[in-house]
C-alpha cells in the first residue's frame, strides 16, 4: 500500500502549529475607540471576552466606579431620542459581568452608574452614554458575554390585605396576618407591620417584618410583632405596609385595620 509522504519541512510546520495555541483574538469593542453603538433598543448580543484588556479608560470609569477589579472590559454607546428608563441585563454571562454607565468622554467621564449582573438608569433623550462592560471578580478573564439592553420593566405591583383576627401570646407578643400578590421578577420583597394597642393611658408600640414570595399568586403572610409592652386580648391598630422591588423601582401598597387579638 503506498502512503502520501510528508517533506520534513511539512512536518517541521505541522509540528510548531501543534505546539503554539491559537488564541482568539480580542473582540472589536474592546477599546473605547472602537466602542459598538447601539442603534436602537431592544439590542443583545453574544461575545468571547476572554481575549478583551483593560486600559487607561478602563481604569478611569472604575475609580467611580468602586467594582472590586476590572478586566476584559468591551464598550457599547447608546443614544436614544426620548427619555426611557433602561435596563442592561448580562445575567445570562457565563462569569462575572458588571456594568457601568457614564455620560462624557475619555478624561472627563462621569459615572451615572454601575452594578453586578443588572443594572437600570434613565436615558435622556439625545443625552450619548458609554457602557462598559467588564469582569469585576478579579478571577480570570472574561468569558461569554450575553448583553441585553431594553427598556426597562415598570416597578413590581403588590396588594396586601389584612386579616380582622390576629393572637397574642403569655410571653406578650402579636401574631398578625393576611395574603399579598405581587408581581413575579422581583429582588425582593416584604411585609412591614406597625401595630399599636392601648392599654388604660399606655400604648403598646411594636413592629415585625416577614419576607414574601411574588409570583403573581396569592400568598398568605404571619408576621409576630414585639412591643414596648405586653400585648393583651382586645383591639389593636395595625398599620401594614408591602414592599416589592425590582432593578426598577419598588411598588408598595398600605392597609391600616382594627385586629383583634385572641389568645394564641
Amino acid at each position: 500500500m503506498k502512503r502520501f509522504a510528508i517533506p520534513p519541512i511539512v512536518a517541521a510546520m505541522l509540528s510548531l502549529s501543534l505546539a503554539v495555541p491559537v488564541l482568539a483574538a480580542a473582540p472589536g469593542n474592546d477599546a473605547y475607540a472602537a466602542r459598538t453603538v447601539i442603534g436602537s433598543i431592544p439590542f443583545s448580543e453574544t461575545l468571547d471576552t476572554t481575549e478583551a484588556t483593560a486600559n487607561a479608560n478602563d481604569t478611569e470609569i472604575h475609580g467611580q466606579c468602586g467594582a472590586p477589579a476590572i478586566d476584559a472590559s468591551v464598550w457599547y454607546e447608546l443614544t436614544l431620542a426620548s427619555t426611557t428608563t433602561v435596563q442592561i441585563d448580562l445575567s445570562g454571562s457565563d462569569y462575572a459581568a458588571g456594568v457601568a454607565v457614564a455620560t462624557g468622554s475619555p478624561g472627563s467621564f462621569s459615572v451615572v452608574n454601575c452594578a453586578p449582573s443588572v443594572m437600570a438608569f434613565e436615558a435622556v433623550g439625545g443625552e450619548t452614554y458609554a457602557i462598559l462592560v467588564f469582569d469585576y471578580d478579579g478571577v480570570g478573564n472574561g468569558g461569554t458575554l450575553n448583553i441585553v439592553v431594553d427598556e426597562a420593566p415598570p416597578p413590581p405591583a403588590i396588594d396586601v390585605t389584612v386579616n380582622s383576627t390576629g393572637t397574642f401570646t403569655r410571653s406578650g407578643s402579636a401574631t398578625v396576618s393576611g395574603t399579598v400578590i405581587c408581581d413575579a421578577g422581583v429582588e425582593f420583597a416584604f411585609v412591614d407591620v406597625q401595630l399599636r394597642q392601648r392599654t388604660g393611658r399606655l400604648f403598646i408600640d411594636g413592629s415585625g417584618s416577614s419576607d414574601v414570595i411574588c409570583d403573581g399568586t396569592v400568598h398568605p403572610w404571619t408576621v409576630e410583632v414585639f412591643g414596648n409592652g405586653l400585648y393583651k386580648g382586645g383591639s389593636a391598630t395595625a398599620n401594614v405596609s408591602a414592599v416589592a422591588c425590582n432593578t426598577v423601582g419598588c411598588g408598595q401598597d398600605f392597609e391600616q385595620r382594627s385586629v383583634k387579638l385572641r389568645r394564641g
